[in-house]
């Protein structure tokens, strides 16, 4: 029996315990309030747990589900399947070499992983986490993004400047779209309409109109542009630029950069938060994930992880922020600070605080 059928109820269940929990957490936080917890007890988003994963770890996605994250382990040509509540791999993958990128379809069906070193996407069937479809595409895939109706996936293929169109009931690709030099990130907007592609060589960003699957605009931004993330209502992009240390804002409406801001040393994997309040930034460099306000572009947080982290995902609840760590082949998962009015708390490490406001590497 493979693991996802072994708990398939697993979703029911955790609505259950999410209601519970979120009950808890009310609670907890009515008790800090009477307690009289204030700002000095600085409750902060904390690790709560270490995963060791296959060799060299890059892209990461989670299921629609919040049950498992699928993590992309470069240097062994597997993807590990990570239990999110046990925190502990219960299923390894072999894949194409140097996999990088992987994502996940809308129904959780399906994981589609970049083999950089094999010039394909793997389709991986979830159900049985077997490799059921192999999608040759462009020279050295790297990240993947999927629509949000399932129907297409967004490759972006580095040493061929292209980004690859995939149809997945078919499997196939459909459209071979030219884009700037060495492009290694692509994210869609919310409604589908565009993809957005980080273009490390040209130091820009296409976008490109997914019914013509044509570049209609080009949009400059700092050196060696990385990751891309949409906020959920997407009104803007957010770019990460390790040749500058910067994150650069693109507002959708008029594709031009509104706010520049730094978070780091090397800032390479970049996620929103599902209520769109928060960004979190892996700093390749400084063993560090930057977590953003994005009401005020500002870093108002710096979490400790492992060596050399890469990619980022947030679970659908918004609770959890799993990282990749390549410098030391682990995944770091962090337990995100939750709020309730001015009060907070942090169900990793049990703290409240009333401070609530509101691979280019080688």
């Amino acid at each position: 029996m493979n693991h996802h059928s072994r708990f398939r109820r697993y979703p029911t269940f955790r609505a259950g315990v999410r209601r519970l929990v979120l009950g808890l957490m009310a609670t907890a936080l009515m008790v800090l309030g009477m307690a009289g917890v204030g700002a000095g007890a600085a409750a902060a988003d904390t690790v709560i747990a270490t995963v060791p994963v296959g060799l060299d770890p890059e892209g990461v996605a989670i299921t629609p589900d919040g049950a498992f994250a699928y993590v992309a382990n470069g240097g062994s040509g597997t993807v590990d399947v990570v239990d999110t509540a046990t925190n502990m791999v219960v299923a390894t993958v072999p894949v194409g070499a140097l996999p990088i990128g992987v994502a996940i379809t809308p129904d959780g069906a399906f994981a589609y992983v970049a083999n950089s070193g094999s010039g394909t996407v793997d389709v991986v069937d979830t159900a049985t986490n077997m490799v059921i479809a192999t999608v040759p595409v462009g020279g050295g895939p790297e990240w993947v993004a999927i629509t949000p109706d399932g129907a297409f996936a967004y490759v972006a293929n580095a040493v061929a400047n292209t980004v690859d169109v995939i149809d997945t009931a078919t499997n196939m690709v459909v459209a071979t779209v030219p884009v700037g030099v060495t492009p290694e990130g692509v994210a869609i907007t919310p409604d589908g309409a565009f993809a957005y592609v980080t273009n490390s060589g040209s130091g820009t960003v296409d976008v490109i109109d997914t019914a013509t699957n044509m570049v209609i605009a080009t949009v400059p931004v700092g050196a060696v542009p990385f990751g891309v993330a949409i906020t959920p209502d997407g009104a803007f992009a957010y770019v990460t630029n390790p040749g500058s240390g910067m994150v650069d804002v693109i507002d959708t409406a008029t594709n031009m950069v509104v706010t520049t801001f730094a978070v780091g040393n090397l800032p390479a994997g970049v996620a929103i938060t599902p209520d769109g309040l928060r960004a979190y930034v892996a700093n390749n460099g400084d063993a560090t994930v930057a977590v953003i306000d994005t009401a005020t572009n500002t870093v108002i947080e710096t979490v400790p992880v492992g060596v050399d982290p890469r990619g980022v995902a947030i679970t659908p609840d918004g609770t959890r922020v799993y990282v990749t760590n390549n410098g030391n082949d682990t995944v770091s998962v962090i337990a995100v600070e939750q709020c309730l009015g001015s009060l907070c708390i942090d169900f990793g490490s049990l703290t409240g605080s009333g401070s609530g406001a509101g691979s280019a590497f080688s």
